[in-house]
């Protein structure tokens, strides 16, 4: 059973290199990205310690919004003219999406940064949230949130690759199912980079 200890030595590891929803399909990135800028953002992957093992708080995205509506995702996004920095991005977004306050939340470091196909360069920050807190979601952007154990979503044999078809080629990406959740994209992604150090402290 992972420990947060495990997690911070996962972290101590240090920068291993830019990710993407492109690891799977490189070829793809030159015209997706062709002309577009990258913006800046950052999410918070949450761990919360439960009796059965540390859960990571997922939020399901409103199904009215206009990007990835529905999806599983950190809370998070943009990086506004008025943030400091992009740990206050992603706490300021933890806070407006489900009511997570700073002072709940305990940072532990940072994931490598991740590249969307929509055009977005992220920084995932890791915390360890209290487990007291209790959601209360924005429903104007969350629909629900959810917890999903650690290590389920760690283990390499729980992960799969899917594609789509584009008029510019197939996409691949990571996918993560769990119970009645399709985790994919670059939630999937980042995740992964995160399994990925774990398995370097084997």
């Amino acid at each position: 059973m992972l420990t947060i200890d495990d997690i911070n030595a996962a972290l101590a590891l240090g920068p291993m290199g830019e990710r993407s929803d492109f690891d799977l399909t490189p070829e793809s990135r030159a015209h997706v990205l062709a002309g577009r800028q990258p913006r800046l953002a950052a999410v918070l992957c949450g761990l919360l310690e439960r009796d059965h093992g540390l859960c990571v708080l997922l939020t399901k995205r409103a199904e009215h919004l206009n990007q990835h509506a529905g999806q599983i995702s950190f809370p998070g996004g943009k990086i506004d003219e008025g943030d400091l920095s992009a740990k206050g991005a992603a706490l300021r977004e933890a806070e407006e999406e489900v009511g997570l306050r700073p002072d709940n939340v305990d940072l532990l470091g940072t994931l490598d940064e991740y590249l969307t196909g929509t055009a977005y360069r992220v920084t995932p920050f890791v915390g360890r949230v209290d487990p007291a807190w209790v959601p209360r979601p924005d429903e104007r952007e969350v629909a629900e949130v959810f917890e999903a154990p650690l290590d389920f979503l760690m283990n390499p044999a729980n992960r799969v690759r899917h594609h789509y078809d584009t008029p510019k080629g197939r996409r691949h990406y990571y996918a993560i199912p769990w119970e009645d959740y399709y985790i994919w994209g670059a939630t999937a992604g980042m995740l992964k980079g995160l399994s990925d150090r774990l398995a370097l402290l084997k």
